[in-house]
């Protein structure tokens, strides 16, 4: 980000740098139709060249967009001068700049009541329209706002743009009448055009804005034609003979009773308190408006005021556009650290120069992974876009390369967890980066100690998540080896609030019975990644013991039923875990013990999927799945069509229908005991 505290030739360059950015966006924009950034960004680039032209007007460039406004004209169109320039309007972001804005007109008009005329900010292309005696005769651009690009035929196809004028009231229509306003496509009209170009296979526009700009710059009028485009006037450059109103507001009054549409809101307000009221109450309708809008306009109401306001280079003093709160702004990366989330995910956070970004302070923003920082190739010290809209998560959306310091850092993904220095694993293929010390990881064990204890795991009813994080707060719990400690510290457990003596006693029992379990329960308790119920009775079977499970290669693991490469690497990353391994070894000796696993005789479902649902009176689904497992099946949540066969108890629901459509063998209870009976025999 440019850097004012420089002697005048680095403010020159900076000067420079800034002109020939704001030049190329001003051409995108207003030439090619086709913006670069958003106006948030254009508006932060233009500020800072402001902030240097004030600090350094000796410096001030004859080239400068602050002097101007706009692009050059295309080729295509004749070119045609404006009579009356079309100046662009100076912004405020705030209450507090409004008020300011307010100070100076009311400055310039020492005594005089004011009042303020309230418009919707549409977010359009402007244009000018020539009437002669009622008829229309010419349609203009803005161009760079001296010139404009003539698009008379193109202008004729919009439908609510009266091509001849008719008085109300027995007036007279002028003789020459210019109207200014804004072309914009009405949301309705943008879904519907985008949703028949998504029918036929064609580009979509990104945004009303795009679609309108483009449909009015077509050198065949007939596409534009077929585009649902709308006029809305919002002021009068010239009249002969003068109309003979005072006021913007009668103004717009008089345009619609010429045929004219204005924007679906208007106010006329006493002070500049009510304007913010106006702001806030079309903050919360905005997205109710049949149009895109992104702010509000604030006029002088009385043209004779105006008149004694006048203008600056390229502004109105009378006008200003009070804009929503920026949805994209421009700030610097300060540092990119990496947080550990409760599953291991590592996660790079950004730490950014505070920056106000839709309507909040931003100073911390999330980078996702690995991936996205490489392809944003962004870096401690870059300047980037952050972009947030209403509740949205502020991201990253552009890295200005431009202004990347001569000792910008390269980001790369730490070798350690930041938390508790086991190795970091991302197995080819995985966009996401873990910490493999499961077992040990502090940032982890919440999620460690919840599923360890859980009933598919070591079955630990009494130690949900309240006393989990109350036994965390006295630093009774600092991996799942600790659960098994617990019996020492009695006085303080019963210290906890609503932990009577036979709750304390109710969980240290449930803690002594877990000690004896199943190598499947325990390998699932470990909670390994990718290791599921189903996965961890194939280790089990696989390999009988768990000492010959945690010095297995990935090789070895690889062969194991439903262990495909990536689980294999997530298996064998956590035994070379040395944290994982004291924790484990820690559970060993605290009294766990399983039998060691028999090889089943006979599996006759081997590497069948199967599924059950409904309600079995026999035997609860837990105990289904078990037996099913026994004989080698693949128990899943969710029939596909690599299921094998459904089991259906009472009350089967959508998965049955599923089963039935895909023409999927269905048994009921009976004709499963049957075939378990078989097995058995």
């Amino acid at each position: 980000m440019p850097n004012p505290d420089l002697n005048p030739q680095h403010i020159q360059q900076q000067m420079r740098q800034l002109i020939q950015l704001l030049q190329q966006h001003n051409h995108a924009y207003y030439v090619m139709d086709n913006p670069t950034i958003s106006d948030a960004e254009y508006d932060s680039l233009f500020q800072q060249l402001q902030q240097l032209e004030q600090d350094n007007p000796q410096l001030l460039q004859a080239d400068s967009p602050t002097q101007k406004v706009g692009g050059q004209v295309l080729d295509k169109f004749s070119s045609v001068v404006h009579q009356v320039p079309m100046l662009s309007l100076g912004n405020v972001f705030n209450f507090e700049d409004l008020k300011h804005f307010a100070r100076r007109v009311e400055e310039r008009l020492p005594n005089q009541a004011v009042q303020y005329e309230v418009e919707l900010k549409l977010d359009g292309l402007a244009i000018s329209l020539l009437y002669e005696h009622g008829v229309l005769v010419r349609g203009v651009t803005r161009g760079d706002g001296e010139s404009g690009e003539e698009i008379t035929q193109n202008v004729k196809t919009i439908r609510n743009l009266p091509k001849i004028l008719t008085a109300q009231n027995g007036e007279k229509i002028p003789e020459r009448l210019e109207v200014r306003g804004e072309v914009l496509m009405p949301k309705a009209g943008f879904d519907k055009l985008n949703r028949i170009a998504e029918s036929k296979g064609e580009k979509t526009f990104a945004n009303p804005r795009n679609a309108a700009a483009g449909s009015l710059r077509q050198l065949d009028a007939n596409i534009a034609a077929s585009r649902p485009l709308a006029f809305f006037a919002y002021g009068v450059a010239q009249c002969e003979p003068h109309h003979g109103l005072n006021s913007m507001h009668d103004t717009l009054q008089w345009l619609t009773s010429l045929g004219f549409a204005i924007a679906e809101r208007q106010w006329l307000v006493n002070s500049i308190d009510e304007v913010e009221q106006c702001y806030q109450q079309v903050m919360q309708e905005r997205a109710k408006l049949n149009v895109e809008i992104d702010g509000m306009v604030v006029k002088v109401n009385d043209l004779q005021q105006q008149k004694q306001l006048g203008f600056l280079s390229r502004e109105p003093r009378w006008a200003t556009a009070y804009k929503f709160p920026a949805q994209a702004a421009l700030t610097k990366v300060d540092n990119i650290e990496w947080q550990v989330g409760r599953t291991g995910t590592l996660t790079p956070v950004a730490r950014l120069a505070p920056v106000f970004v839709g309507g909040v302070t931003v100073s911390n923003v999330t980078l996702h992974n690995i991936g996205e920082i490489q392809r944003l190739d962004v870096r401690i010290g870059d300047t980037v876009s952050v972009y947030r809209t209403g509740d949205v998560i502020p991201k990253v959306e552009k890295v200005w390369q431009e202004f990347r310091p001569q000792h910008s850092q390269v980001v790369e993904l730490p070798k350690n967890c930041p938390v508790c220095d086991s190795p970091v694993v991302m197995p080819e293929g995985e966009a996401l980066a873990r910490c493999s010390g499961g077992l040990y990881c502090s940032a982890q064990r919440i999620e460690a100690i919840r599923h360890f204890v859980s009933r598919k795991a070591m079955d630990i009813e009494g130690l949900g998540d309240r006393w989990a994080e109350s036994l965390l707060h006295l630093n009774l719990l600092n991996h799942v080896a600790d659960i098994y400690r617990l019996h020492q510290h009695r006085d303080k457990l019963l210290s906890i609030e609503k932990m009577g003596e036979k709750s304390v006693q109710n969980l240290l029992d449930a803690i002594e019975n877990s000690k004896k379990t199943t190598l499947p329960r325990f390998i699932y308790a470990l909670g390994i990644r990718g290791v599921g119920e189903t996965t961890a009775r194939m280790l089990a079977q696989q390999f009988q013991s768990f000492d010959a499970l945690r010095q297995a290669d990935i090789d070895s693991l690889q062969k194991t039923p439903d262990v495909g490469n990536i689980t294999a690497e997530w298996i064998f990353d956590f035994f070379q875990a040395e944290h994982n391994l004291e924790v484990v070894e820690q559970l060993l000796q605290s009294g766990i013990e399983f039998e060691a696993m028999t090889a089943p005789t006979r599996q006759p479902l081997n590497g069948e999927s199967w599924v059950v649902t409904g309600t079995l009176a026999s035997m609860g689904r837990d105990e289904a799945t078990q037996k099913l497992q026994a004989l080698g099946a693949r128990v899943s949540g969710s029939v596909s069509s690599k299921t094998k066969c459904v089991v259906a108890g009472e009350k089967a629901g959508s998965k049955l229908e599923k089963a039935e459509k895909l023409g999927i063998t269905v048994l009921d209870e009976q004709q499963f005991l049957e075939l378990l009976a078989g097995f058995e025999g």
